[in-house]
């Protein structure tokens, strides 16, 4: 992806290590549209979990691109508007983490739930193949149990309306813990990041080991 889009790719991007495009083994690419929690704001690229999946991905030999494409401080409006353009380049693979600066903002659930809604639309017809993987976030404690019990809900629903999959919350086992993350307390440190590349793999690996084996779908 152009760096004009704040996307970056992952570690392990030099193509004389993978066979040549069109090959039953070519590289499959998982595109990971998200924010600063995807982008690793306050951290080195190659610390980000992005490239630490890409890692993982590299050591057990399968053949996939991991594309960064977090932008700091996105909305799912931000991100909606940006997918026409991210979705001109292959994905097999879409991880859609937003929503959690709506959260932040208190917005409304109802149009955080319609952009959800939205996105996941764009990349059923864009790329009709595609895996599509939504990243469970959630609302700051502060707002409200009424808020966050909406904004848990609405991933969970729109996953079900739109008949893909949601993932386990993005900072399980992160969030809330001053040892892994920055001073800011929102945005993970390197210790931090392994954990969350691990939430990731979990949701990520059976769906990477499935491509691996079938024809580019993009």
């Amino acid at each position: 992806m152009p760096s004009a889009s704040g996307a970056q790719t992952g570690a392990g991007s030099d193509s004389s290590q993978f066979p040549v495009p069109g090959s039953r083994s070519a590289r499959k690419t998982v595109l990971i549209v998200g924010t600063s929690l995807t982008a690793g704001l306050g951290l080195d690229p190659e610390e980000a979990y992005p490239a630490l999946l890409q890692r993982k991905a590299d050591s057990l030999g399968l053949h996939v691109e991991i594309v960064n494409a977090g932008l700091s401080g996105e909305t799912s409006a931000g991100a909606l508007r940006r997918m026409d353009w991210l979705l001109r380049g292959p994905a097999d693979v879409v991880i859609i983490e937003t929503g959690a600066n709506d959260g932040l903002r208190g917005l409304d659930v109802d149009s955080t739930r319609a952009n959800l809604r939205s996105i996941v639309g764009k990349v059923k017809a864009a790329r009709p193949a595609a895996r599509i993987l939504l990243a469970q976030m959630e609302a700051p404690p502060n707002l409200g149990a009424k808020y966050t019990s909406a904004f848990h809900a609405m991933y969970q629903d729109v996953a079900r309306e739109t008949a893909t999959e949601v993932m386990p919350f993005l900072l399980a086992g992160v969030a809330g813990i001053a040892s892994l993350n920055q001073p800011d307390g929102m945005h993970p440190n390197e210790k931090g990041e392994q954990i969350v590349a691990n939430n990731v793999w979990a949701a990520l690996e059976p769906v990477l080991k499935q491509l691996d084996a079938s024809p580019t779908a993009s």
